[in-house]
């Protein structure tokens, strides 16, 4: 049927759904078994609220309930693509996927630790960041002992690597 025949009241709200961060094509999604734990979470709390809304009345939850319905094939895209990394079987004594590395930043004086995690997971408040930022990937493949040189818009900051965890 044409628009032309739709009165304006009844065109529905199309919800704005924000991406999830960003997977560049060809990137492997890897995630920490936590991390995906935390999607199977999310998930599940998506479908608890959108069954709520469902058994309320669904015609005044359209919008909400497909925005949810948005997030949820957004969220599900991501947990298939997921490859779980067993941090069990990185090697201990270098800086992999996964791992926890405590730095000490000689220019501050001071010590610091991130742990490199998937995409969905990193979260700078928790120390927890993307195995694709630029730190992760000057830390990749470093071992206890090791500087690195992050370059910075801000001139470049020397970090020495104390310690690696899984």
């Amino acid at each position: 049927m044409s628009r032309g025949f739709v009165k304006e009241g009844d065109q529905e709200e199309v919800p704005i759904v924000i991406p999830r961060a960003n997977l560049p094509d060809g990137v492997t999604n890897y995630v920490t078994p936590n991390g995906f734990e935390e999607l199977k979470q999310e998930h599940k709390s998506l479908i608890e609220e959108q069954k709520i809304l469902n058994e309320q009345a669904s015609d005044t939850n359209r919008v909400q309930i497909n925005y949810l319905t948005a997030k949820l094939h957004l969220l599900e895209d991501r947990m298939n693509s997921a490859k779980i990394v067993d941090l069990s079987k990185q090697a201990q004594n270098e800086v992999h996927f996964g791992a926890l590395i405590k730095l000490y930043k000689e220019e501050e004086n001071c010590h610091c630790q991130y742990q490199i995690v998937g995409i969905d997971e990193a979260n700078i408040s928790m120390d927890k960041i993307s195995f694709l930022s630029p730190i992760a990937k000057v830390l990749l493949n470093k071992k206890i002992g090791d500087k690195i040189i992050l370059k910075t818009p801000m001139g470049d900051r020397i970090m020495r690597i104390d310690a690696i965890e899984y």
